[in-house]
């Protein structure tokens, strides 16, 4: 099997993996959002300390002003999409979750001066369209978790602008490590005060298997970003929303409506132009999940400075 190939498979297995975490986020209703981030990101920290080691790469940070930056940017991305997962059907949170690589576009070009094109407008157009269509603004009790759902969106898409910058001063290897480690320190006080509600026997399964799931995707990204350009695979993470669709309705028994499935069609086609865009530029596209900024623990630094995503 070529390389590329096994990247592409490799990548819509982890695109599956993240889903099937979305999906215990969403099972686990009752469990505080924040003891569901501090059991995600405990396993996170003990996999990326595990790989990195693995892979000789070291854990000290240079610019650490803007790592724990991008590090409380992160936490509050995870938050929100948690929140959200666990107040609005999967594929909805899914879909708005997905809006981050457009806002990387916009943030990008105000701070760091990244120029935007053509293909770049038209697909932030798109994208912004596609999300109207999710969202359905009305004065309803679904609009409050949605704008949350896009929120997390906003606020990765400012994590991974930053994830830019400190590629200058900082291997991916300590961004990575500094987020998930900060991410379950600053949940512990919560965890301590009250925060802390003790999980029934398949609660404490399905924790284990949320920090499972996410290690899995991460590690299936990082593989496949081993056998392929970034440029290539980027734009099958948008395959999270397609098995995000199927996971909802076998799980949740959540079928989504035309409405939605418009919005998501029109996203997936922002992320296809923003895609092609980058292409041409000779770049790669940005990641676009969260979850996805952990594949950079075993890319080269090499790799780190010939790619514009990192």
């Amino acid at each position: 099997m070529e390389k590329r190939n096994k990247g592409i498979i490799f990548i819509l297995m982890s695109s599956l993996f993240f889903a099937l975490m979305a999906a215990v986020v969403k099972y686990l209703g009752d469990i505080p959002t924040v003891e569901k981030i501090f059991f995600r990101n405990l396993i996170a920290t003990v996999t990326a300390f595990i790989i990195v080691k693995k892979n000789g790469k070291s854990l000290a940070g240079n610019n650490i002003k803007l790592l724990l930056l991008r590090s409380s940017f992160g936490l509050l991305g995870i938050a929100a999409y948690f929140y959200a997962l666990s107040q609005m059907k999967l594929s909805d949170a899914v879909i708005l979750n997905k809006m981050s690589p457009f806002f990387v576009v916009v943030f990008a070009s105000l701070f760091l001066k990244e120029k935007i094109t053509k293909m770049q407008i038209a697909a932030l157009i798109t994208a912004a369209v596609g999300a109207v269509f999710v969202i359905r603004p009305g004065f309803d009790s679904n609009l409050f978790p949605a704008l949350i759902a896009l929120l997390s969106s906003l606020f990765a898409g400012i994590a991974y602008t930053i994830v830019r910058e400190l590629r200058k001063t900082d291997s991916a290897a300590a961004v990575v490590f500094y987020f998930s480690l900060f991410s379950t320190i600053v949940m512990l006080p919560f965890i301590l005060t009250g925060g802390f509600v003790v999980p029934t026997g398949n609660d404490i399964l399905a924790l284990a298997a949320l920090g499972i799931f996410a290690a899995a995707g991460q590690l299936f990204m990082t593989n496949a970003y081993r056998h392929a350009e970034a440029s290539e695979l980027s734009i099958y993470t948008y395959a999270n929303i397609v098995f995000s669709l199927f996971v909802g309705l076998l799980f949740f028994q959540e079928m989504p409506d035309l409405i939605t499935i418009t919005g998501g069609i029109l996203i997936i086609t922002a992320g296809y132009i923003n895609y092609k865009s980058k292409k041409m530029k000779n770049l790669s596209p940005e990641l676009s999940v969260e979850e996805n900024i952990t594949n950079e623990v075993n890319l080269s630094s090499a790799a780190d400075s010939k790619t514009a995503a990192k």
